[in-house]
């Protein structure tokens, strides 16, 4: 099983360490796309502040960002898995798992970027800011830019088994799985529900959906799921208690939804 995430805007700082060794990473096909995708993001904040705090989105508060992405070839490394924070992750809690759950998750867990295109949550990355819906000046918007290089690498990295794919819009837009690859892939939605006047009201929350998104990869890594298909899927986040409604695509070659319907928000 691959299971595609997407990251996090705030990202851990500080520690000790080695700096990136790009070609160290995984999914080395991508090299030549991160260099180029870094050289133009160091050289942006090494420039103007204000115009890199207007490309990147990043308001007055957020200055330091700026000063953190000129320095990354020298900045502290660490595994991604580290790096990366916020409700997915705190949910997800990998420097908890029991050992046999961080070892799949080390093995399945994927996370999407607008910097390094997609890292293991093992690979050595600094603490940066750029997402995927940043268009830098010489390369233009991030997710079309990606989409090329991924599409060469990421057939591969899906292997042969289920690809569970929880990414935001933004990032699946840099990959979007086609084929035989689509027909064993799953996107989750997860739906708040509640009644409303007597009737069922169904919403999307989004600090709940990536929070529900961490707690159900958590779960299937600490079970010990190996769910090969979709509907192996659907049938294993039942098992663990989850309201999972699906159905099989219309078309062969088409990639599953999958809804989880909960609630209670937590």
């Amino acid at each position: 099983m691959l299971v595609l995430l997407p990251p996090s805007e705030g990202k851990a700082a500080g520690g000790s360490g080695a700096p990136l060794e790009p070609q160290a990473l995984s999914l080395p096909g991508l090299a030549g796309a991160r260099a180029a995708v870094l050289e133009e993001l160091v050289e942006l904040c090494a420039g103007d502040e204000l115009k890199a705090r207007e490309v990147l989105g990043l308001s007055e508060g957020l200055r330091g960002e700026v000063a953190k992405n000129a320095a990354l070839r020298s900045a502290v490394a660490r595994p991604a898995g580290e790096i990366y924070t916020g409700v997915l992750y705190d949910a997800l809690g990998l420097a908890d798992l029991p050992a046999a759950a961080r070892k799949r998750a080390d093995r399945s867990l994927m996370v999407f970027s607008g910097l390094w295109g997609a890292v293991r949550v093992t690979d050595r990355i600094p603490s940066y800011r750029c997402s995927m819906g940043v268009k830098l000046p010489g390369l233009g918007a991030l997710g079309a830019y990606w989409r090329e290089p991924m599409a060469a690498v990421m057939p591969e990295a899906a292997g042969e088994g289920l690809v569970l794919d929880l990414r935001s819009s933004a990032y699946a837009s840099a990959w979007k799985p086609k084929g035989e690859v689509a027909g064993r892939t799953a996107t989750v939605r997860v739906l708040h529900s509640q009644i409303v006047d007597g009737a069922e009201k169904r919403s999307v929350v989004s600090h709940f959906n990536k929070a529900t998104k961490g707690r159900l990869v958590r779960d299937l890594l600490v079970a010990g799921a190996a769910p090969a298909t979709p509907a192996e899927l659907v049938t294993a986040l039942r098992d663990l208690g989850y309201v999972v409604e699906a159905e099989a695509p219309a078309k062969p070659a088409r990639t599953w939804s999958l809804d989880v319907v909960v609630t209670q928000i937590h």
